[in-house]
């Protein structure tokens, strides 16, 4: 612990800075009344393009990414690289998609993307399956942020699970006080550090190992010495479907997480949607930046923290900046990781709190709730999710959260059809939907269940490349289950749908209009709309 006294210092100053700052937040643009979701889980969507560029960024990349992208990159090399396409691809896919669901949520008062779903298909049982849905895959996301801080703690010689509680105990007050507005406030500091560590690593590492000539040619040499056919640093014939669907797949699911669009419904208009969403690729560029931290670690010589006899990669790239830098820079360095995890984790737990609110407590528990009521409840649950996200760590083997992970991916994709396809189109049967959500959770359990993992001896649900040789072919290729999950689900969903008009099954009423996916604040098209938020 005394080597690592001015990183801790500096840590807390940091923490400790956020933490006023997220306590504040609840007098930052303070409406007169915090007391409904619209403001306590929307900040009164009202946050403009600077705002919102700030949180929406602060919301996807994460204190996981920063730790887990280099951490694969570290393990399998080029194959980790897929994150900088997937979050290049996701921007021109979802341009449309996301002004289209502000204006229809703007319009209807729709909080979550199950809001949406209950009123275009009119099924409130549609509607219970996307929140379920949401729920289980966000629930993991929040408790991965707390590996990217113990990660951090472990580079500094801290063990025990008192500091992480301490850190969410504290993230749970200022977020039940403030609600979306403090994560927005805390993601200006967040994403200001990430961008001084990063750009000082990319420079000042590279120098200090002999170039970056060096630094790739200690990666290959790693890489080139292992059996592992799917490693090395450039991708070979067996992982290029792998990239390539796992990327696709990844920019599909992306913006189907409840926190994504949390941030994305808090803008006051759709100009501040198309206005991010061709300003965010920005955060690609230095993901790219994050990613190449894996080959420096090889370069350095790296070895990782380990953990009940098994080497814990995420701790590389903490690892790596406790070498490489000052005492003092590699403390700023550990505070962006730590800040990192805070504001994602915050928007995650409002966001499933919504979810549960809206789409279960209002749908079934009360259907009269007034706004007091709901803003209420949200923050109880919010504070009741980051418990379970503690416990997840506290109980189960942190790999087993990482699955965990691995496996919410395959199943928030399961949402596309209804929710994505749904702004677009109401030709499918509402009991469709729910037979293709069925038939892709289960093909992609299935897959999943198949791949092991012969590195740490788990022989099923051990990541995320599927063997063709699986289903018959004749080959070492792998794909990534979510992309097969999601085209079963699509098949499926048509062919229900087809068999219910052909039987004449009853459909469920669309409660939106075509206008109002074109609508802003002001616009002569919905003047005559109802935008008090009932639905």
């Amino acid at each position: 612990m005394s080597a690592h006294t001015t990183e801790l210092v500096v840590f807390v100053l940091l923490f400790l800075l956020v933490t006023v700052m997220g306590f504040v937040a609840a007098r930052w643009r303070r409406p007169n009344d915090l007391a409904s979701l619209n403001e306590w889980g929307l900040g009164g969507r009202s946050f403009g393009s600077w705002i919102t560029w700030f949180l929406v960024g602060g919301d996807l990349y994460t204190a996981y990414t920063f730790v887990a992208v280099p951490a694969l990159v570290f393990g399998s090399g080029a194959i980790g690289f897929y994150a900088l396409p997937y979050t290049v691809v996701v921007y021109p896919l979802v341009f449309l998609v996301l002004a289209r669901m502000w204006s229809v949520s703007h319009v209807h008062g729709f909080v979550t993307p199950a809001d949406f779903v209950r009123a275009r298909f009119g099924s409130p049982t549609l509607a219970l399956v996307i929140a379920i849905t949401g729920l289980v895959a966000t629930m993991p996301y929040i408790a991965l942020q707390l590996i990217g801080i113990e990660s951090v703690l472990k580079a500094m010689g801290i063990t025990g699970h008192l500091p992480i509680v301490i850190a969410f105990a504290i993230l749970a007050a200022y977020t039940y006080q403030s609600g979306l507005r403090a994560p927005a406030l805390i993601a200006f500091v967040k994403d200001t550090l990430i961008y001084i560590v990063i750009l000082a690593a990319v420079i000042y590492i590279p120098a200090k190992l002999g170039g970056w000539d060096s630094i790739f040619d200690a990666a290959k040499a790693k890489f080139d010495a292992t059996p592992a056919p799917g490693d090395g640093i450039i991708l070979n014939a067996n992982n290029q479907l792998q990239y390539v669907t796992l990327a696709f797949g990844s920019a599909l699911a992306l913006f189907l997480y409840p926190h994504s669009l949390t941030g994305v419904l808090a803008s006051k208009n759709r100009n501040v949607i198309k206005r991010n969403m061709t300003a965010l690729p920005a955060y690609s560029f230095v993901l790219g930046l994050i990613a190449l931290l894996g080959f420096m670690a090889i370069a350095a010589g790296v070895k990782p923290v380990m953990t009940n006899g098994k080497a814990d990669n995420n701790t590389i790239v903490p690892l790596l900046f406790d070498k490489m830098f000052p005492d003092w820079f590699t403390g700023v360095a550990y505070a962006a990781v730590g800040i990192g995890a805070l504001v994602p984790a915050a928007i995650m737990s409002i966001a499933a709190a919504n979810l549960f609110t809206r789409n279960i407590y209002r749908e079934y528990f009360n259907k009269t709730a007034s706004d007091r009521e709901e803003a209420n409840v949200s923050k109880i649950v919010s504070l009741l999710v980051k418990v379970g996200a503690v416990l997840c760590i506290l109980l189960l083997d942190p790999q087993f959260s990482i699955d965990l992970q691995l496996i919410g991916g395959v199943i928030i994709l399961q949402t596309l059809p209804a929710v994505a396809l749904g702004l677009y189109t109401r030709w499918f049967h509402k009991g469709g939907l729910i037979a293709g959500w069925a038939a892709g959770l289960v093909a992609g359990m299935w897959m999943l269940y198949l791949i092991p993992n012969p590195a740490n001896g788990k022989l099923h649900f051990g990541g995320s490349a599927f063997a063709l040789s699986n289903l018959g072919f004749d080959t070492k290729m792998t794909i990534y289950p979510g992309f097969v999950a999601v085209a079963v689900n699509v098949l499926v969903a048509a062919l229900a749908t087809l068999l219910f008009r052909a039987t004449k099954v009853a459909d469920g009423e669309d409660a939106t209009a075509r206008d109002e996916y074109f609508a802003d604040e002001g616009d002569p098209k919905v003047k005559d709309l109802d935008l008090t938020g009932s639905h």
